[in-house]
This record gives structure tokens, C-alpha cells and sequence, in this order.
């Protein structure tokens, strides 16, 4: 019997922050467009080397709300990825970091489990969704992109691969885990705080608060409040920016986090440290430990060779 040329998936429930989201819309900040994609980009490549999709691949971003799906027609093979979510499929009950295939009239659930704030589900096919500028990343405030999902939506998935050779677990690497030192960059604008401050930053615990979303996460934690007047003019701004507003709190800004801010930037988190940053819940502490700009550039490069290796393997499959 042939495959069918497209799986329907319905919407039972999603809950807020679930969407498309492929590699992110790079290159137009200086436009004012926020780069969007991914908040956690190596659980991200890793589900979608899973099943064998390219690197930039729509996936579904599943947040601590959780996801429902019913196969409606068609089969698709599937990974998710990500925080330690809890999978049910077909009845069966299972964590994340697996492969399996959907098929028409099995329900597929994702929710959280002991760890983690955001998985990803890439279907072995192409998701059918809107585009914005290029991408399928959706702005989480706007909703441009290929979109937020609601109930009583439903998904298609154009031209749909099952690839039981490739069901099963996926290895969870030791660095996708969730991190609470976060290595930084002292600056650019630390002159407008005190050495006092400054101490207190990388010296004192914080804990991620409730106030957090796409665009980044509110700490609590001692003041950092600046000492002079806050005269900076407005400026770009990068994923992994602390930025401390006049209230003396400080924010970590992520993935769809604004292109410019007049705020002054205490610190920037080392980019390679920002995925497992993400896997922090609300409640949970952090802390910063800083480093140099020349020992920042050496951990990302060894990070991008440690993943390329490892999503070289699981491409390669089980």
C-alpha cells in the first residue's frame, strides 16, 4: 500500500509559548527584528538530527504547558528533546529523548517532568506553516511566523518519513542539562556600577523568578542598582545581555529579546552557556562566574566541536 503523502495532526491542547520555531530569522536586527528561533538550540539540533531532518527544520518548541496531539491520518516518526518531559504515545508512557512513529488514531501528550523548561517535537517531514521574512520562527509577542498552537488547529506534515530503524532513545548529553553557573563577560557598561555592585553580581546567589518568557527572565537576588545617572544612549542588544534596570534588577535576555535598550548591561553570558541556562526553572538559583573575552571565544569553539561530534552521532542513529 503506498504512504500517504501527508500526516494530519489535531490540536488537543497546547499551552502558552508552544509554536513553530525553526534556526531563527538571523541577519535583520539592524532592522529592529528579533532574531527569534529556538530558546534551547541544542535540544533543538539534536531532536531534529533524530530523525534524520536538516539542521534548520521547523520543530515544535513545547513549553512547561504541554502538548496534545492526535493523529488524525498518515504516520510520521517523531523525537522530542529537551527538559526531562514526560511522552505518552499510543498509551505508553515514556521520557523525552526518544524516537518513535505516530500513527493515525494514536494520541501523542507531552508534558513536564522532574526537570527542564522547553522540549522540542521534529516530525520526520515538512511542517506545513506560515513563513515571516524568510523563516517560520514565531515571534512569541507578535505571533508572526509560522504561529503559536491552539486547539481545534491542526498540523500538516508534507510528505511524512516513518523511520523505524531510528526508534528508541536518544542519548542526553551532559551539556544539555540544565546549568546554574553561568560564565560571563564583565560589561560593556560596568562602569556605572560600583565595584561593591559589581562584587555582589558575580559573588551572590540569584533565583530565576516567575517573570519569564521568550524574551528573557527577571532575577532575584541582592540590588544592583547603578550608581550614576542612567544617561546611556539606546544601543544593540545580544541574546545572553544582563541588563539592570533603574530598580537595580537584573534581566537575562533571550531569544526574542528586543534589537536595542537604553538600559546598561552589567555582564553577557557566554552564548554556549545559554541552552542548558534555559532548562532553569522559576525558583531555581543561579550564579556568574566571570571570565575573559579571549577564555569566552575558547569555550564556545570547544562547545561547537563537542556538538558538532555528538550530533554526528545521533544522526547516525541508534
Amino acid at each position: 500500500m503506498p504512504r500517504m503523502s501527508q500526516a494530519i495532526l489535531a490540536i488537543n491542547f497546547a499551552g502558552p509559548h508552544v509554536a513553530v520555531q525553526d534556526k531563527g530569522r538571523h541577519g535583520l536586527m539592524r532592522y529592529g527584528v528579533p532574531a527569534s528561533g529556538p530558546m534551547d538550540r541544542t535540544s533543538f539540533a539534536a531532536a531534529n538530527a533524530a530523525v534524520g531532518n536538516p539542521a534548520s527544520q521547523p520543530a515544535i518548541e513545547v513549553s512547561m504547558g504541554g502538548l496534545v496531539l492526535d493523529c488524525m491520518s498518515g504516520e510520521v516518526t517523531f523525537a522530542v528533546a529537551g527538559g526531562g518531559f514526560i511522552v505518552e504515545h499510543a498509551g505508553a508512557k515514556r521520557s523525552a529523548w526518544m524516537v518513535a512513529t505516530l500513527r493515525a488514531g494514536e494520541r501523542l501528550a507531552i508534558r513536564p517532568g522532574h526537570w527542564g523548561s522547553w522540549t522540542y517535537l521534529a516530525l520526520a517531514g515538512q511542517i506545513k506553516a506560515k513563513t515571516w521574512l524568510g523563516s517560520m520562527s514565531t515571534h512569541s509577542l507578535s505571533g508572526l511566523g509560522g504561529g503559536r498552537l491552539a486547539v481545534g488547529q491542526t498540523i500538516t506534515v508534507a510528505d511524512p518519513q516513518v523511520r523505524d530503524d531510528r526508534h528508541g532513545p536518544i542519548i542526553c548529553p551532559v551539556f544539555a542539562r540544565p546549568r546554574s553557573e553561568l560564565r560571563v563577560v564583565v560589561g560593556p557598561q560596568d562602569r556605572f556600577f560600583s565595584k561593591e555592585t559589581l562584587s555582589n553580581f558575580l559573588s551572590s546567589p540569584f533565583r530565576l523568578s516567575d517573570a519569564y518568557d521568550r524574551m528573557g527572565v527577571r532575577l532575584q537576588g541582592p540590588s544592583l542598582a547603578p550608581s550614576v545617572a542612567l544617561d546611556m544612549p539606546s544601543e544593540a542588544i545580544v541574546r545572553g545581555s544582563v541588563q539592570v534596570a533603574g530598580d537595580g534588577v537584573p534581566t537575562i535576555l533571550l531569544a526574542d529579546h528586543q534589537t536595542t535598550g537604553g538600559y546598561p548591561k552589567i555582564a553577557t553570558v557566554v552564548d554556549s552557556d545559554l541552552d542548558a541556562f534555559v532548562q532553569l526553572r522559576p525558583r531555581d538559583h543561579v550564579g556568574f562566574l566571570a571570565v575573559t573575552p579571549q577564555q569566552a571565544i575558547e569555550h564556545i569553539r570547544l562547545r561547537a566541536s563537542t556538538m558538532s561530534r555528538y550530533l554526528a552521532a545521533v544522526r547516525d542513529g541508534p
